[in-house]
C-alpha cells in the first residue's frame, strides 16, 4: 500500500497510530476520511498480528485493507517508530481495542511524550494502581483522551471534572450505562421472551460477541469504577457489589452453547417483570455509587424515574452533588453505537491537534 504523497505531509499536523480495526477502529477510519480530521496524518495502523506503518502517512480509506494483506506482524513498538519519525508537533496513539496488554502501557506511552487517547477501559477500570499509574503521567509530557471510555462519548467525565473542579462535591451517581442493556430492558415488556431480544440485540452488534460480558454488569462495573474515581472515591474492582444475570449453569459453556440455551434466562426474568408490573414498576439495569457502596445489577424503577423513560440504547447519568441536590443533574443520549464512539476518539485527538497549532 502505498503512502501519502510527501508534499501532502505538514510538519505542524499530529501523526496518528490506530491500535484496533474492529467496529469503533473502522469507523474512527472513515472519520479520518471526512474534512473534520484537516491535519491528522495517520502513520500506522496495528491489529492483534498485523501492523502497517508509515511516517509519511497513509490513506485513511486504504489502512484497513492494505492492514489486511500486511504479512509483517508487530512487535509492538513499530507504531512508536512511526510516530518518532513522522516528524509531526504531536504524536498520538489511539486504542480502540479492549486488549488489558494494550491498556497496561497506557501510562508509559505517556511518559515517553505520546498523547494516548482510548475507548479501551482496562486501564482507567482495573486496578488503583494502573489507574493512579495514568493520572500520574497525564498532562505532564503528554495529555490523556479518555472521553469514550464511558457513554460512548457523552460529556461525563468532564461534567464530573468540571463540577469537582469548582468546590462542588459528587455524592450519588446512577444510571444505566450499558447501551445493550439499555436496548434489552427498554423492549423487555413481556410480548416477547428476554432470550429472543437477546439474539436480536446480538444481531444488532449491540452486545458484546459473548454477551455475558454485558449480562453480567462487567462492563457496567467498569463505568462505574472510572466514574467513581472520577468523583475522587479510591476504589478498587472488588469494591463493587455486581449481581448479574447468567445463572451458574450457563456462566462456564462456550458462547455459542450459551447463545443456545439463552431461554434458561426467561422464565426467571419474565417472573421479576410481572412482580414489578404488578407494583406500577420497570425492570432496568442500574449501576449506583452513594454513601453505602457501589453496586450494579437490575432492579425495579417507578415509571416516574428518569431510567423508566429511556429509548434505544440511551444511557442515562444522573449526578447528585451539592449544588445539584435537590434535583440531579442529568445527562442522557444514546450510549451504544460505532460512530458515536469513534467520534468521541476523534474528538480527543483533535483536542489534542488544536493544542498544537501555532
Amino acid at each position: 500500500m502505498s503512502a501519502l504523497p510527501t508534499c501532502f505531509t505538514r510538519r505542524d499536523d499530529t501523526a496518528i497510530a490506530l491500535l484496533g480495526i474492529g467496529g469503533v477502529g473502522s469507523a474512527l477510519l472513515r472519520q479520518l476520511a471526512t474534512p473534520a480530521a484537516e491535519g491528522l496524518r495517520l502513520v500506522a495502523v496495528a491489529d492483534s498480528r498485523r501492523q502497517l506503518a508509515q511516517p509519511h502517512g497513509l490513506a485513511p480509506t486504504q489502512a484497513a485493507s492494505g492492514l489486511a494483506e500486511a504479512a509483517h506482524p508487530h512487535d509492538g513498538e513499530d507504531w512508536c517508530r512511526a510516530l518518532d519519525h513522522s516528524g509531526a508537533r504531536h504524536r498520538v496513539i489511539v486504542d480502540a481495542t479492549a486488549s488489558e496488554e494494550i491498556a497496561a502501557r497506557h501510562a508509559a506511552w505517556l511518559a515517553a511524550g505520546y498523547h494516548v487517547v482510548s475507548a479501551n477501559k482496562a486501564a482507567l477500570g482495573g486496578s488503583g494502581r494502573a489507574w493512579s499509574a495514568v493520572q500520574r503521567m497525564r498532562g505532564h509530557e503528554a495529555s490523556y483522551g479518555d472521553a469514550a471510555t464511558v457513554g460512548a462519548g457523552l460529556p461525563v467525565l468532564s461534567t464530573l471534572r468540571r463540577l469537582r473542579d469548582c468546590g462542588d462535591r459528587v455524592l450519588v451517581v446512577e444510571g444505566v450505562f450499558s447501551g445493550s442493556l439499555s436496548w434489552l430492558f427498554n423492549r423487555f415488556d413481556g410480548s416477547r421472551p428476554f432470550s429472543a431480544l437477546l439474539r436480536e440485540a446480538r444481531a444488532w452488534g449491540y452486545t458484546e460477541p459473548d454477551p455475558r460480558f454485558d449480562l453480567e454488569g462487567i462492563d457496567v462495573a467498569r463505568k462505574l469504577l472510572i466514574l467513581a474515581r472520577c468523583a475522587g472515591h479510591e476504589l478498587e474492582p472488588a469494591g463493587i457489589e455486581r449481581r448479574g444475570l447468567v445463572p451458574e449453569t450457563l456462566r462456564a459453556v462456550s458462547a455459542s452453547e450459551f447463545m443456545a440455551r439463552a431461554g434458561e434466562l426467561d422464565d426467571g426474568l419474565e417472573r421479576r417483570r410481572r412482580i414489578a408490573a404488578r407494583n406500577g414498576r420497570v425492570l432496568r439495569f442500574l449501576a449506583r455509587l452513594d454513601h453505602d457502596g457501589a453496586r450494579v445489577g437490575l432492579v425495579e424503577v417507578g415509571l416516574d424515574h428518569p431510567a423508566a423513560r429511556l429509548d434505544g440504547t440511551d444511557n442515562l447519568f444522573a449526578l447528585t452533588t451539592d449544588r445539584y441536590r435537590e434535583r440531579p443533574l442529568l445527562i442522557q443520549g444514546p450510549g451504544a453505537g460505532v460512530e458515536v464512539t469513534a467520534q468521541a476518539l476523534l474528538g480527543d485527538v483533535l483536542a489534542v491537534h488544536r493544542s498544537a497549532a501555532p
